[in-house]
This record gives C-alpha cells, structure tokens and sequence, in this order.
C-alpha cells in the first residue's frame, strides 16, 4: 500500500485508519446487526434477538484474544467475528447471529461502509481543493505566461487559464463519483451462491431492508461473481488520478529553475537535501505524482479481478480487496497534499513575463501572420512569417528586425503596428473570461461539497 514520509504540513485526511483491520471488522460487525434487524422486521428472527445483536455489535466489547485465536486456528475471513458476537449475545438469542448469509454477503457490503467513508473523505478534499484553485484562477486569470504545446513556446495564456482547466476537470471527476454512487453503495445477500436459496422469496426483501437500514440500494442479483461496480470505483479512482497526477507534473516542471514560475509551499525550515542547502525541492508534488501512479497502477488489478470463475472466488475477491484498500490510501494522500499545494503555491508574474520574451517576440507570430494575412491571404502570410521567424531562431537574431526589414511585410503593416502586433499581452484570447468563469462554478461546487 502506498506509505508516503509523513508531512507534518499536511493533515491526515484519515484514510489509513478506515481500512485498518479493526475498522473493516466494526464494519462488518454492523452489516451482522442490520442483517439481525431486517430478519426481525420480516418476521424471520424474533425481535428479542435482533436487539440483543445489536446491543453488543461493537468490537470494544469482544474478546480480542479469542477473536486472534480463532483466526490463526481457522484462517477464515470472518468466522471468529461471528463465534465470538454469538458468544457475547449469548443465549437465547446468539444462535441468530449470520442466519442465511455467506461471508462475502458481510465482508463486501461492510467493505463498502468503508468505501462510502472514504468517498466522503474524497468529496470534502477536492471540494477544498476547489475552493482553493477558485482563489488562484481568480487572482492569476490574466496573468500572462507562456502558453507551451510539444514543450515550447506556442502562443501566450494566462495562468489562471491553466486553473480553469484543472477545475473543469475536477468538476466531471465529482458528477462521476456522485452518479456511481447508487451503482457502487449496495447492499448483498444472496447467499451460498448468490441464489437466496438460505431465505427463499423473503431473500430480496431482507437485502432491501438491510440497504434501506445502512443506506445504500440493493442488488439485482445478488451473485458474488459481480464485480463491475466495485472495478468502476477503482477506475474513477484512476481518472481523478490522472488529472492529479498532470496538475503536480506541472506544478514541478513550472518549479523547475529554468522556468521558476511557480514555487509550492515551503515553510521556512524545510529542508530539501542532505548536502545541498540551497535546494527547494518539490516535495508535496512528488508525492502527488507518486501516489497518482500507484492508483493508476492498480486499475488493471480491479480489472482482472472481475473475472471471477463460477459463482464465486476469493481468489478475485482478495485482488479487488487489495486493489480498493492501496487505491483509497493512495487517493487521500494525493488529494490532501494537492489541497495544501493549491492553498499556497506561490506565482512569480515576472518571471513568467520574463519567459514570455525569451523568443524575442517568436511568441507572436501567428498574431503577426494573422494580421497581415487579412490583406495578403492567410497562406501566404504564414510563408512570409515563417521565413521570418526561423531566421530569427537560426540565425538568433530579432524577431522584430527581421518582419521591419521585410517588404512583403512592411508593405501592410507599418513599424508601430508590428511592435503593437508584438505584445504578448494582448493575446491571450478569452483566458480570463474562462478563469473568471471557473471561479465560479469551482465556488459552487465547494460550497456543495464541504458547505
């Protein structure tokens, strides 16, 4: 699983500590009582029994040493829970404990207790990462960088254009997560086989009254060969990912010194090498990127895991155990280091506008070969300039001199028409329109998501 350094600056998002062991087993203890209380509303269980399950369906109140013991005897999943909570219900009501369910009915309806917590935990990060890129686009969105495609220059932007992207992106992540919901966050109890052949007719009622007691749907077919709804987690998982990922990619290399335009916090104090002191290194966006890749990386097993054989396989089950757990802790250490990155990542307009003009105005042609080919063709006008601009590169000499002391250019565009054409803040295009307007919908979503 992923096991990022500790970043004091960084708060826990708590992620690692809902798939502790002991929080899967308070989870599956609590389907265990919602089994109890759906069986006891349907007249399958007497009442008494459900509430005396219920009553002491807390782990703090079971024997630890018992339930260790009957694991290392058994090796089974979820027997010694099941042992020890009939024991401690005792007679006459402990025998009613698991009636008519199979250990995957348990273990995965909690697991996706579990989930759900998580996925709450997710919504309130990348509402608060939201929030925080809503108040960098809206003071970046005309701040002028260079706009690069291939790696090089292309024509200019804004930073906050590049935020407005990052929170178009986010804002399909969250529509995606909260319309699987319904599809994800269901209850199982079909049985053995997945057949309700243990509950017969009153089987869907009682999964529909655990899902209505857990707040979560139900099944269909309650088969525990299905595992698409639990694969489709991890591949959203995999695209909220890939967005995180390229947004700390990016972070890092406009860090990088030959660019040196953005900086991620770095309180005084931080230390970035063991024998270089002047190093600033990006710490926070390493980490993104690398627990980006460790959630990508396990798409693949959530895939393979759906390709269970027969009826059901715990071969498949442990691999979309595992692929869920290191998916989840992975995400919570990514979303809460972007989140501190977004709340201070430190801008130097200078240095961007420095940039801009490494090219010596090369940033500007298509303005210039647009402008002069509304009177000569748009073709033509781009031969012209094209000859002009990779003269400029080749030759290193400016751009500026070379379009002045062409004819073909000079006999439309006069000198202080070229300089004014040459100005690369006055062509960005509609960045801070989009940037303004990302703002907006980043705030709404914030404010839905985290209040």
């Amino acid at each position: 699983m992923s096991d990022l350094p500790t970043a004091t600056r960084v708060p826990d998002p708590g992620i690692r500590a809902l798939y502790q062991l002991e929080s899967r087993w308070q989870a599956w203890i609590d389907v265990e009582v919602a089994l109890a209380r759906a069986q006891a509303e349907l007249g399958i269980i007497p009442a008494a029994a459900a509430e005396a399950i219920a009553k002491v369906g807390r782990l703090e109140l079971m024997d630890r040493t018992r339930i260790d013991a009957g694991f290392a005897r058994t090796g089974h999943t979820l027997v010694p829970l099941v042992w020890e909570l009939s024991r401690i219900v005792g007679e006459p009501h402990g025998g009613w404990v698991h009636w008519g369910a199979t250990t995957q009915n348990i273990t995965q309806t909690g697991d996706l207790l579990v989930l759900r917590q998580a996925h709450r935990v997710f919504l309130r990060l990348i509402g608060q990462m939201l929030a925080a890129m809503a108040d960098l686009a809206e003071r970046s969105a005309a701040m002028v960088l260079p706009g690069r495609t291939h790696g090089q220059h292309a024509v200019p932007a804004t930073f906050g254009y590049k935020v407005a992207v990052w929170i178009d992106e986010l804002l399909r992540h969250v529509e995606r997560l909260q319309q699987a919901a319904p599809r994800l966050f269901v209850a199982m109890l079909g049985g053995g086989a997945g057949t309700f052949a243990s509950l017969g007719h009153q089987g869907p009622a009682v999964q529909a009254t655990i899902g209505r007691l857990l707040g979560f749907g139900s099944m269909t077919v309650p088969s525990r060969a299905l595992g698409d709804h639990l694969a489709e987690n991890i591949c959203l998982l995999g695209l909220l990912a890939a967005t995180c990922g390229k947004i700390g990619r990016e972070i890092y290399t406009l860090m990088k010194t030959e660019f040196g335009e953005v900086e991620e916090p770095v309180p005084p104090g931080t230390v970035g090498s063991s024998t270089m002191p002047q190093k600033r290194n990006p710490k926070l966006c390493q980490d993104v990127i690398a627990a980006a890749a460790e959630i990508r990386a396990v798409v693949p097993l959530a895939l393979e895991a759906m390709t269970t054989e027969h009826e059901a396989d715990r071969t498949t089950s442990l691999m979309m155990d595992s692929a869920e757990a290191r998916a989840c802790i992975a995400t919570g250490d990514m979303l809460s280091r972007l989140v501190e990155i977004m709340r201070g990542l430190r801008l130097d307009p200078d240095r961007m506008r420095r940039n801009l003009d490494l090219g010596g105005g090369l940033i500007m042609a298509e303005a210039v070969m647009l402008d002069l080919g509304a009177a000569i063709g748009r073709q033509h006008a781009h031969d012209v300039i094209y000859d002009a601009a990779q003269a400029a590169f080749v030759e290193n000499r400016p751009f500026s001199a070379l379009l002045a002391a062409d004819p073909r250019v000079t006999a439309h565009l006069r000198p202080d028409a070229i300089d004014k054409l040459l100005d690369p803040t006055a062509y960005t295009g509609l960045c801070a329109d989009m940037a303004r307007e990302a703002v907006v919908r980043a705030r709404e979503a914030a404010t839905a998501l985290v209040g």
